[in-house]
């Protein structure tokens, strides 16, 4: 996608949302650009349009779609939202550490938010050429390639949105045959979303956010419609299902 005149980001609080919005800001000054977060960051972008959203309530995410839509269709959806811990939540690394509240925890965010902010902004995507919706999943989301086991929830939560993922573009490749919806891993990102689990990363492959940005929006610039429903990791590849 080289030249968006509409793009939305959804989860432009957090560090690679925040960073996808300066890097987009930087390549396309003349696109309108609006941020949506639970709270406005600080600093806010100079030239893109910060909104609150909640995450939690469906007609936060039906105004913001609406909103986001109002004055022309959106080239580019960014979804940019997640969870792996919290407080009293951590990934679990074996079956006796399961526990109802965290299935439940992880789900909301990671599957059920990104899904209804599809249902929402799908609709209003742009029907002209390559227009995108991405979505960060995770390469533990690959049945194939888990090798280690645990993180039960968290892994289950991405393989569930990499499902939607690959139902909406079904579904919409049928009204909107040059969309391209996808899922992408950035890779390990120092975010805190990351920072009780980079001692397993080496310094060269924790990215920053501004690296992150810079190397997801290089993935989605080389996407074609016939790469919609697939998963991407940072570097290009595909990741299988």
């Amino acid at each position: 996608m080289k030249h968006p005149e509409n793009i939305a980001i959804i989860g432009g609080g957090g560090a690679i949302g925040y960073a996808v919005a300066q890097e987009l800001r930087t390549r396309h000054p003349a696109a309108s650009i609006r941020a949506f977060s639970r709270a406005l960051p600080k600093p806010e972008i100079s030239g893109v349009s910060h909104q609150l959203i909640d995450y939690e309530d469906e007609l936060s995410i039906q105004a913001a779609a609406n909103l986001a839509s109002a004055d022309r269709p959106i080239d580019l959806i960014l979804v940019t939202t997640g969870i792996l811990h919290e407080e009293n939540l951590r990934p679990e690394k074996s079956l006796k550490e399961l526990s109802y509240q965290n299935f439940e925890r992880l789900f909301k965010v990671n599957t059920i938010t990104p899904a209804l902010i599809a249902k929402y902004f799908l609709p209003v995507l742009s029907r002209n050429e390559h227009s995108i919706f991405a979505a960060l999943s995770a390469r533990v989301g690959s049945v194939s390639d888990n090798q280690l086991g645990g993180w039960y929830a968290y892994r289950a939560s991405k393989s569930a949105l990499n499902m939607i993922i690959k139902s909406a573009s079904i579904e919409v490749a049928r009204k909107n045959p040059e969309a391209i919806i996808v899922g992408l891993h950035p890779g390990t990102v120092d975010s805190n979303l990351s920072k009780p689990f980079q001692h397993s990363s080496t310094n060269s492959k924790l990215f920053t956010p501004s690296i992150a940005a810079n190397h997801l929006i290089g993935v989605l610039d080389t996407l074609t419609s016939e790469q919609t429903g697939k998963c991407f990791a940072w570097d290009g590849r595909e990741i299988l299902p």
